[in-house]
């Protein structure tokens, strides 16, 4: 079963707690498809009066700042030792050749990772563990965190709940224009085929009429 259509048979008390349960392990530190679970819940909102948009875009942003935070507060316990234990138990997202790349975008970029590394998948996992690990000061990553969880999650929220409302009313006006192109159609294959009926039978009439005048 597609997300969505699961999501549709659930209430949507339920959709802003599971919105934020699953950013917020992400963010923490856990491999789970919170940006599918975030866009999925947006569009069903686009689409069904009862999910407010507003609500569920906070709850997303609540769920990235919390989760970033308490991930840091793990790695930065944790240290080095937690980063191991991570890759002997997820290899595939906490691999030598991930951490290493996640290291040298914090190197470069400081506080920034953080916040950019909101809109990376890889990083969305790495970004609080790893400030934790390298002893990010906790203002700087704070700062970071707020801003990146509130436009990630509030931007996405409000770039696909939008993008689902026009396309829906486009889609209701293009079943109505697409009636329209139809019924254009078909009077007009009918037409053309009355009119090739038409000549047909006048060449046929022509025919009969030529045939008894040669044959005098």
């Amino acid at each position: 079963m597609h997300v969505q259509e699961w999501l549709e048979t659930i209430p949507a008390l339920s959709i802003y707690l599971l919105v934020a349960g699953v950013i917020g392990l992400e963010s923490l530190g856990i491999p789970l498809p919170g940006e599918i679970v975030l866009v999925s819940a947006a569009l069903l909102a686009s689409q069904h009066g009862d999910i407010n948009p507003y609500v569920l875009g906070a709850c997303a942003s609540a769920g990235a700042v919390i989760g970033d935070s308490i991930g840091y507060a793990i790695g930065r316990k944790g240290g080095r030792p937690l980063l191991a234990w991570l890759e002997a138990r997820f290899p595939k997202h906490f691999g030598a050749a991930q951490v290493g790349m996640a290291e040298r975008s914090f190197e470069k970029w400081g506080m920034w990772a953080v916040f950019f590394g909101r809109f990376v998948a890889l990083l969305r996992i790495f970004a609080g563990p790893l400030a934790g690990v390298l002893h990010m000061p906790y203002w700087k990553f704070l700062i970071a965190n707020l801003l990146g969880g509130i436009v990630w999650a509030g931007g996405t929220t409000a770039v696909i709940y939008s993008v689902g409302v026009v396309a829906e009313a486009w889609l209701k006006r293009f079943s109505w224009l697409g009636l329209v192109v139809a019924v254009l159609i078909g009077l007009t294959s009918m037409l053309v085929l009355k009119n090739r009926a038409k000549k047909a039978a006048a060449a046929q009439s022509g025919e009969a009429a030529t045939a008894p005048a040669a044959a005098e």
